[in-house]
């Protein structure tokens, strides 16, 4: 199977650099007229695939919105997912798992394995156990084609007390993670399939991610605040990486179909006015 990576490439190519989130929160299903239940998430979910699903490269669904229902709201994830592959998107699943062990493992299957349900290209996850401690996913997404991103630096202001903290060596945690997964994407062509997350709010890092070889999710684009003009002050030199993700900016236009096209092309173009020249460079 083609690599995560790989895929990722071709797709930004085709469709643009653009990653738009499911975020079905409650307040958004009142927003668009819908009743905080499995209908109004089932509702929601099929109008972001039929609006976004054959013209955005990523789509990324907040599993903890479709969880919060129990077996039928899974039943809706799983749903959204077949549907989003079909539409030809690829899907990154938002769970942020982290654990060690069988239990690391299982996630991996839930996740990564072709056999399961909720098989997706790629998930979001926790290094906070130690990045070693997902090897499990690391293993299981390259043996299929699959694609993960850990938590470097995020956007909210609890995680730098952790994110910034320096070991022994001086380097902080995030820039211990950033070097672990490059370490990851050695040699992969044309991208690597292990990328990071790194708010789109927090300014210039002062870290270096020139070396990750892999893609860089952008979350805080929009209603959380950040421009797509700030990508070039967050990351600088691996601004050709970045994946810009919107989710609330482009959400509030719905559930009318022709507006939700409207706002993520509307970001999407300015995506690539931040990104374009640095992805032609």
């Amino acid at each position: 199977m083609e690599s995560f990576g790989g895929r990722l490439h071709r797709a930004v190519a085709e469709r643009g650099p653009l990653c738009v989130g499911i975020d079905p929160h409650p307040g958004l299903l009142a927003r668009w007229g819908l009743s905080d239940d499995v209908n109004g998430l089932e509702r929601f979910s099929r109008t972001v695939v039929e609006a976004l699903g054959d013209r955005v490269a990523v789509v990324k669904p907040q599993s903890a919105f479709f969880e919060r229902f129990g077996s039928r709201g899974v039943a809706v994830l799983e749903s959204t997912i077949r549907q989003l592959r079909d539409s030809g998107s690829l899907v990154l699943l938002d769970v942020k798992r982290g654990d060690i062990g069988s239990t690391v493992a299982a996630y991996a299957s839930a996740y990564l394995d072709p056999s399961s349900p909720l098989y997706v290209d790629a998930v979001t996850a926790s290094p906070y156990l130690g990045v070693g401690s997902l090897a499990p996913m690391f293993e299981l997404a390259a043996a299929h084609g699959g694609g993960v991103f850990v938590l470097a630096l995020t956007s909210n202001p609890e995680g730098a007390a952790v994110q910034r903290a320096r070991g022994a060596d001086g380097r902080t945690v995030a820039q211990t993670v950033i070097d672990e997964i490059a370490q990851l994407n050695r040699g992969a062509k044309p991208l690597g399939s292990f990328g990071l997350v790194v708010g789109a709010t927090i300014g210039d890092t002062g870290h270096d991610l020139s070396a990750l070889h892999g893609p860089l999710l952008a979350p805080g684009l929009g209603a959380q605040g950040a421009t797509a003009a700030d990508l070039r002050t967050v990351f600088g030199t691996a601004l050709p990486s970045v994946l810009p993700s919107y989710s609330r900016e482009v959400l509030h236009a719905g559930p009318d179909v022709a507006a939700l096209r409207a706002a993520a092309e509307r970001v999407l173009t300015e995506c690539r006015a931040a990104l374009g020249e640095a992805r032609t460079e």
